[in-house]
């Protein structure tokens, strides 16, 4: 009863405090969606009957309110990935509310802080929930809009196809367990394959990459056209810098700033996915005949609160987790934090506003993009050597035997999950929570 007046009582706060409020309704169900590879519509669960869900959009200073109603057969829940909101409004069941049961009804009050990109996905059965289509785009609208020629969004998937056209129905598999994850043999954007964007010479476009993968890396790569990352995570970069060989690990965003040459008329450019030894294609970037526009002039935010690496200097580290594998559990592999396995788990507990240090020591030859609820860190060091990312994260890949240090501020009170995003990894038991008091 308690969670059921939560968003009441956080609207009427929220109102008390000059956020105006809008709302939007989702209903995650099940359908159909037809890919190009096969001659009949695939199964699959969907919000709204979109594949990927509608993107949703609010304006930063304002409250969204969303209804979700929970048209599937079994329990779900959202979570606003990326987004820092009250801890009521997280979406992890067991933690911060009770699963949405089949057609009932929850309504979560975001109240919208920051620009930039995010995403929203279940918190239980996430595994298949995630797999099956439920994930979409949230975007954070800055108060003061920017001139862009065109704002757009690529979520990038992947999905793992059985002949027939449906997708194969056994997850957390032995095989995904003693690697890294359910790797897809189809990969989309916005579901659909080798989408085109149609451009015209001299337009400035901001590109928001989202992964939202179950397991799947990617390394995109603009070819000849060149592309300044202005955000990561959500958040903006303290300097600008060239695209160069980002990845994007489960969970990760990334904001491109794309200027069309005036000279580019009829040209087409792809983006492509460098992880692996033969390039794949994404999608594509094709610039019509037109004369060319105006170029919009002007210069993206850049993060002036951006955390300082000196703030960690006289700090040791509060919290370490190994992250490593046991036989047992649920699936007969586990994936642990500390050696122990969700629910059984070794917490932390931070104070309000007060800078800390975690270490994630990958014991494993696995990958661990390590994402943590309702903040923002700095990744210090990587190996012992200090790092030199101009940028905070939500979501840090650990690689195969390798320590990484960050350090943080907490800066909203809650129980707030940390867990790999590789959701094998993190529903066979990597997962832990932080309390911020």
């Amino acid at each position: 009863m308690i969670l059921r007046l939560l968003p009441l009582l956080m609207i009427l706060n929220v109102a008390a405090l000059g956020f105006a409020g809008s709302g939007f309704e989702l209903t995650p169900r099940e359908g159909t969606h037809r890919f190009p590879f096969f001659d009949s519509a695939t199964p699959v669960y969907s919000y709204n009957g979109q594949i990927p869900g509608p993107t949703i959009k609010g304006k930063a200073g304002t409250v969204l309110v969303v209804d979700v109603f929970n048209q599937l057969n079994e329990p779900t829940s959202v979570h606003w990935h990326g987004l820092r909101i009250e801890n009521a409004m997280d979406g992890v069941p067991g933690v911060t509310q009770d699963p949405i049961q089949p057609g009932e009804r929850f309504r979560y009050s975001l109240r919208l802080q920051e620009a930039g990109t995010y995403w929203y996905h279940p918190h239980f059965n996430a595994g298949e929930q995630l797999e099956r289509g439920l994930k979409g785009a949230f975007i954070v609208e800055e108060r003061s809009p920017l001139p862009w020629s065109q704002d757009l969004v690529w979520l990038i998937d992947d999905w793992r196809f059985q002949r027939d056209g449906t997708i194969f129905p056994y997850f957390n598999t032995h095989h995904d367990l003693m690697h890294d994850g359910r790797w897809g043999n189809a990969i989309t954007v916005n579901g659909k394959v080798k989408p085109e964007i149609l451009v015209t010479p001299g337009e400035r476009i901001r590109l928001r990459l989202i992964d939202g993968a179950n397991a799947r890396l990617f390394s995109p790569v603009l070819d000849g056209l060149p592309a300044r990352v202005i955000a990561v995570d959500g958040r903006p970069v303290s300097t600008v810098f060239p695209l160069g060989s980002f990845i994007l690990s489960p969970g990760n965003r990334v904001d491109l700033d794309i200027t069309i040459p005036a000279d580019a008329a009829g040209k087409t450019f792809h983006l492509e996915d460098r992880l692996t030894r033969e390039p794949i294609l994404l999608g594509k970037i094709v610039v019509n005949d037109a004369s060319s526009v105006a170029t919009p002039d002007f210069e993206p935010p850049v993060a002036h609160g951006f955390i300082p690496a000196q703030l960690f200097d006289d700090i040791e580290v509060s919290k370490t987790w190994d992250l490593s594998a046991v036989r047992g559990g649920e699936f007969g592999i586990g994936w642990t934090m500390n050696h122990r396995l969700w629910p059984d788990v070794d917490t932390a507990g931070f104070k309000l506003g007060d800078p800390v240090k975690i270490q994630f020591v990958n014991s494993s030859s696995r990958l661990h993009p390590m994402h943590i609820h309702g903040a923002f860190f700095r990744v210090l060091t990587v190996n012992g050597k200090p790092a030199a990312e101009p940028f905070t994260r939500d979501t840090v890949l650990v690689g195969p035997r390798q320590t990484i240090v960050i350090g943080l501020v907490p800066q909203h009170e809650g129980i707030w999950l940390t867990h790999c995003h590789i959701q094998s990894h993190a529903e066979s038991g990597m997962m832990t929570t932080i309390q911020v008091d």
